[in-house]
């Protein structure tokens, strides 16, 4: 059922209710208006009547008869057409006239406002009056028929039920046409949006005010669930893109060390009475390829990961005390490595805890692995235990995390590409993937990453800087296209 007929329906049914409603209380108040009309006519007829039922009775006590006949016919023409009775003091009738009551029992005893009487007959609205003539006492009742005042309620009954009558087709019609005109802009809302086309996206729902508050907020939520259904579409093509990147480039870069794998397996298949020394060297190259593999595919789902982050994982965090965990991680990992970390108390960013982590992990990781010092410009490295020191400082707005060692530092030329994804030296035992994760959560993080000379000794210098903590900003905008799984990286 349309709208506009709901409105019509209710109209028809609920404005004849209130006329009924408006009725029954307006019927006790017309009807107390009438008693009140009625009740004044019979006080401006007992005031009319006082004087000569007085002389009446006066007539009566001084035992002159002729003058209370004269008394008398001065009262029946003053009373018109209401009933008229007086009674001495001792309860001897002097006169009665016009309308009785049948029982005159009924009739009150002491003065007062008017009352009615309810017999069987008809009911009567009667006024007692106290006559004081001269020392002698007598009542005065003046009285009517009450039914004339119901008779006008009853009238006023039946308009009302007419009223409400009359109200139902024509509210109904009333309503129908207002309801109709309301609700046509939310009849045009409704065509646009039934021939909507969400892949088009929310550009094409321009949104024109109406004027209507309900038609524009209604408009502005379709608008509002375009633009997440639009974003949502994105993320979601982003994700399968993500996907395929990942599976192309693990069956990529799986394909050397699965070859490998399978040769030096073919090789302990062929030869079962192969020497202990070849055997150990063959699975000991079996062993490198298969954490190769481990490390290449951790390296690629983290990267993935990052790629798929939303806005909602990102909080305050406090990155002195995620390098100081890093830091106690990397020495774990790599007891050969001295790690030396200088840092503030607090140092805290708007970020994503798991990404800084595996952007501190792959950074002193990095260091640890390519860190160790020379014996000179051209020679292998040196023995001992290599060194890295980790500095975090405060620089204005922003935090600067720099990571020094002392191996043979990278050359200008390469200092870019370090960050590409699988870009690694050739003696390197990594997946070429670490300086690339640290990049982009950089990048997540609103910051940057660069690689230069140590300053104060030979080495080499990556230099991470994020923005501090802002308290008015405790936010990030993440680009919605993240492609660090792609040939572009």
């Amino acid at each position: 059922m349309r709208l506009s007929t709901r409105i019509a329906l209710g109209a028809a049914v609920l404005v004849p209710l209130l006329v009924v409603a408006a009725g029954v209380l307006l019927l006790p108040l017309v009807n107390s208006d009438l008693h009140r009309r009625q009740d004044a006519q019979l006080n401006a007829r007992a005031a009319a009547l006082l004087p000569n039922a007085r002389a009446l009775l006066a007539a009566d006590s001084r035992g002159r008869p002729k003058a209370e006949q004269n008394q008398q016919r001065k009262v029946l023409d003053a009373a018109l057409d209401a009933g008229v009775r007086v009674a001495a003091a001792d309860g001897t009738v002097l006169l009665t006239a016009g309308t009785q009551p049948d029982d005159p029992r009924l009739l009150p005893a002491d003065p007062g406002a008017a009352v009615t009487i309810n017999q069987q007959s008809s009911d009567l609205r009667v006024l007692t009056v106290r006559i004081d003539s001269g020392g002698t006492a007598g009542t005065l009742w003046v009285l009517a028929p009450a039914g004339e005042p119901s008779e006008e309620v009853r009238a006023v009954r039946r308009r009302v039920l007419l009223v409400a009558l009359l109200a139902a087709p024509l509210s109904g019609l009333v309503a129908f046409g207002l309801a109709e005109r309301a609700t046509l802009p939310l009849r045009r809302l409704g065509r646009r949006a039934a021939a909507l086309d969400p892949r088009a996206g929310q550009a094409v729902f321009a949104h024109a005010r109406t004027g209507t508050a309900e038609v524009d907020e209604l408009s502005g939520a379709i608008a509002l669930l375009l633009s997440r259904y639009e974003e949502q579409a994105g993320r979601t093509e982003q994700a399968l893109d993500t996907a395929r990147s990942f599976s192309s480039a693990a069956s990529h870069e799986l394909r050397t060390p699965l070859m490998s794998l399978r040769t030096n397996l073919d090789v302990l298949a062929a030869h079962p009475d192969l020497p202990s020394v070849e055997r150990a060297e063959v699975v000991e190259e079996l062993q490198q390829d298969h954490a190769r593999m481990l490390d290449l595919l951790s390296a690629l789902s983290t990267l993935a990961r990052g790629d798929l982050v939303e806005v909602s994982a990102f909080g305050p965090v406090d990155l002195a005390e995620l390098v100081d965990a890093a830091v106690a991680e990397a020495s774990r990992r790599h007891p050969g490595t001295v790690f030396q970390a200088e840092l503030p108390s607090e140092a805290k960013v708007f970020g994503w805890d798991a990404g800084l982590r595996i952007l501190l992990a792959n950074l002193l990781g990095n260091a640890a692995v390519h860190g160790r010092p020379t014996d000179g410009p051209t020679d292998g490295p040196a023995d001992g235990p290599s060194e890295v020191d980790v500095r975090l400082r405060l620089d204005g707005g922003t935090v600067r995390l720099t990571v020094d060692d002392r191996g043979p530092g990278i050359p200008p030329a390469e200092r870019i590409a370090v960050f590409h994804r699988f870009h690694r030296r050739p003696d390197s035992p990594g997946s070429g993937l670490g300086l690339t994760l640290v990049a982009q959560q950089a990048a997540l993080h609103r910051g940057s990453v660069a690689a230069t000379d140590r300053p104060d000794a030979p080495g080499c210098r990556l230099e991470v800087r994020l923005p501090l903590l802002h308290p008015d900003h405790q936010t990030v905008q993440l680009p919605l296209e993240r492609d660090w799984l792609t040939e572009k990286r």
